[in-house]
């Protein structure tokens, strides 16, 4: 009995969905031909737009819901992968930063090699540098197979930035000028006068305030001057002559001239090297 109504209530709405597609067929025709509305068409056409709007609005939420969803979950891959560009971007902007830091410094380490054809040398990268330490030691990528010894002066892209402490076979460690280390081998130096004679002294220290090299026991004060050239003396056979240091910062002269002391400002960075070139020895003198 149940399954007889059922198959009853089908065939009734099967048959006013039918009744109602004849109808809108008819109107639809009879505008089309007279090119008016028919009496009754606008009650139809409600009838008609009220029942697809009960069935069609939920799915037509549902699809609008899904489409949204979509675009959120777009938005959210495209934000994504604009953010990993950009980060690529950053990495290749630092890195070509890196790259043009690296080709300057080349470059100024040719120049001052340039000037150095009077000796045997060898350039080298810096490959570790200990923040326990920074202003003490640099260790370079060359070694006592390379022709590398102690003693030996390192140059840095403008001057003289220390000396060679321990040699390994394919590395070694350069003891910079502003070292601490109050028992290092000092460096004897000479400072340009107004006159144009050298007064000669000892590197004995830095003053990480003033950013300067300590010069004292000096053979004399008269005639120094402010921006006047330190540059390596040779003598005590550890450094050849005319290693260029930097230039004269400030003089304090007291009574007693061996107690006078120069400031010098270093020409080189010595905060920021990445590449040095050891002073072997004078070309040619196979020593």
């Amino acid at each position: 009995m149940k399954k007889f109504n059922s198959s009853k209530n089908i065939i009734i709405a099967l048959s006013i969905l039918i009744v109602v597609v004849l109808i809108v067929t008819f109107t639809t025709a009879q505008r089309n031909e007279k090119k008016q509305s028919l009496p009754g068409q606008s009650t139809v056409n409600n009838i008609v737009a009220s029942i697809d709007n009960a069935l069609f609005s939920p799915l037509r939420g549902i699809e609008n819901g899904v489409k949204s969803i979509n675009n959120l979950f777009s938005t959210y891959t495209e934000n994504d992968r604009l953010k990993k560009r950009i980060d690529e971007n950053a990495a290749l902007h630092s890195e070509l930063q890196t790259y043009k830091k690296e080709n300057d410094e080349l470059k100024k380490q040719l120049e001052i090699n340039d000037t150095l054809s009077n000796f045997d040398r060898v350039s080298a990268n810096v490959i570790n540098r200990s923040p326990d330490n920074w202003q003490d030691i640099i260790v370079i990528d060359k070694g006592e197979s390379d022709g590398v010894a102690v003693n030996m002066p390192v140059m840095g892209s403008k001057g003289l930035v220390g000396r060679v402490l321990i040699v390994e076979s394919d590395t070694a460690k350069v003891e910079l000028l502003t070292t601490a280390n109050e028992n290092t081998n000092h460096f004897p130096v000479m400072l340009e006068t107004e006159s144009g004679d050298a007064v000669y002294g000892l590197i004995t220290g830095y003053d990480t305030k003033k950013g300067a090299l300590i010069v004292s026991q000096l053979t004399k004060t008269d005639g120094l001057k402010e921006k006047g050239d330190v540059a390596t003396s040779g003598l005590g056979n550890n450094s050849p002559k005319g290693l260029y240091i930097g230039e004269i910062m400030e003089v304090n002269v007291n009574k007693d001239v061996i107690d006078s002391e120069v400031l010098v400002k270093p020409v080189s960075n010595m905060y920021d090297i990445s590449f040095v070139t050891v002073i072997q020895r004078l070309a040619g003198s196979g020593s």
